[in-house]
């Protein structure tokens, strides 16, 4: 199939983007790597010794990150991910009870510190069905989040401007003690992207 005049222009851009670049001679898996960094360094975030999971992890750069900083992490995808050190990967659908239970012996009893998820699903140009597809993905993330943070944990998670923002933003101040929105240097301005951050899970999450 020949390549579309979009898909020949996103290439473009993706290669020539200092992001990519730079990933590429910092050792980084994935340009998205700066976004949790330049978070983290405003919001400290990753502590040493906590334990993070990483939703959607593929091919892994926010656990390449949360794993430097001296985290227990636990990435999930679909996708298969390259091992690598200090982060335990399980593939597979989060909503599923095999995957769960995997999760459950990866804690060995402890408690989930930060749940982070830079998710997104394949565009399909179709701007209101990608929208509702994002959100979707935002809202499965949070319920894994409240299903699993201690309390006082804290969840980020990427989410897009658009239809079901500002109801997905009510649902995350009804579970934490303070939510802040970021828009790291790393994303594309051109983007709708930008990321809620919860802090301080509340201690009754349903």
């Amino acid at each position: 199939m020949k390549p579309s005049k979009t898909s020949k222009q996103w290439m473009r851009e993706h290669v020539s983007d200092p992001y990519v670049q730079r990933a590429q001679k910092d050792g980084y898996r994935s340009r998205a790597a700066y976004k949790l960094l330049e978070i983290d360094e405003r919001d400290h975030l990753l502590k040493a010794g906590m334990t993070v999971v990483d939703l959607g992890a593929t091919p892994g750069g926010w656990s390449q990150v949360a794993a430097a900083k001296g985290c227990k992490v636990i990435a999930l995808d679909l996708l298969l991910m390259q091992a690598m050190a200090g982060v335990t990967f399980i593939q597979g659908d989060f909503r599923e009870d095999e995957v769960l239970l995997q999760l459950e012996q990866a804690l060995a009893g402890g408690a989930v510190d930060l749940v982070i998820s830079d998710m997104a699903p394949n565009i399909s140009g179709v701007g209101v069905s990608d929208q509702a597809r994002a959100m979707y993905l935002a809202e499965l993330a949070l319920d894994f989040a409240t299903q699993h943070l201690r309390p006082g944990g804290a969840f980020l998670v990427k989410v897009f401007q658009g239809a079901g923002f500002e109801e997905f933003l009510r649902m995350m101040r009804g579970q934490f003690a303070k939510v802040v929105t970021r828009k790291p240097k790393a994303s594309r301005d051109r983007s709708s992207e930008q990321y809620l951050l919860g802090l301080g899970a509340l201690e009754k999450l349903e």
